[in-house]
């Protein structure tokens, strides 16, 4: 019987997975037998070895700044056709900063426009391949961030457009999901996860009692991404612990 995980003979592609859940979710489909691409914002895999907790063990590094919009399409170029694309690319500004245009705009610019970007600039090669597409948005696409306005909505707009290219490109064979984590313990959460008492208040807000992990949202990406999902297209996953049920 054929394991519908193992992705041997595949390309798989992770915006943003030099660090956080991207890295998770690309050393999944390494362990499963993909070929793993990642892609990051330093020059070199090796600039992130003292300043991230990433493992590049399988993974193959490209430099990718998403805000730039014509990076997209010269890195399709350079990789050509990929059969998985996940998009875990995020950015978040604190202290108020997405009240104001210029934080507003860097992180739309991020969660939102560059997934457009990277969607078209592998789209042909996905559509030849049969492939899927996995955005990672988040549980604050639901729920209000009073804090991180701009956060919220891109994150929302992200887990809208897997609805409509999830239908929009139905025709050529490629099926877009998603994932929504909850709680991840990454750099964009450390404002939360590294000060004791704000942890202990959100753990109490989770019915698990524990935070996801980046190789709990790999498990997510990988059935999306296989046969076990074959009929599911448009959808986001809510992988929380049960942080959103009230």
């Amino acid at each position: 019987m054929t394991d519908p995980i193992d992705f041997s003979g595949k390309r798989v592609l992770v915006i943003g997975g030099s660090s956080g859940i991207g890295n998770g979710i690309a050393q999944g489909f390494r362990a499963r037998g993909a070929d793993a691409h990642v892609t990051g914002t330093r020059p070199d895999a090796g600039d992130y070895l003292e300043a991230e907790d990433s493992d590049f063990r399988g993974l193959t590094y490209h430099a990718l700044n998403v805000s730039d919009r014509d990076a997209a399409d010269a890195l399709a170029a350079q990789i050509g056709a990929v059969d998985v694309l996940v998009q875990s690319q995020g950015v978040v500004r604190y202290k108020r900063a997405e009240f104001e245009r210029e934080g507003w705009d860097a992180v739309v610019d991020v969660n939102l426009n560059s997934v457009m970007d990277c969607a078209c600039a592998f789209h042909s090669g996905l559509a030849q391949n049969d492939g899927s597409m996995i955005v990672v948005s988040s549980v604050a696409a639901f729920k209000s961030t009073m804090g991180t306005p701009a956060y919220a909505a891109s994150k929302a707009g992200a887990a809208s457009l897997v609805k409509s290219l999830g239908e929009a490109w139905a025709r050529d064979g490629v099926r877009v999901n998603g994932i929504a984590p909850g709680l991840v313990p990454t750099k964009l959460t450390s404002v939360t996860t590294d000060h004791p008492e704000r942890l202990e208040a959100s753990l109490r807000s989770i019915p698990l009692r524990r935070m996801g992990t980046p190789e709990d949202m790999a498990g997510a990406a990988l059935f999306l991404a296989s046969p076990l999902s074959a009929y599911m297209t448009g959808q986001t996953l809510v992988v929380d612990g049960g942080l959103t049920l009230s």
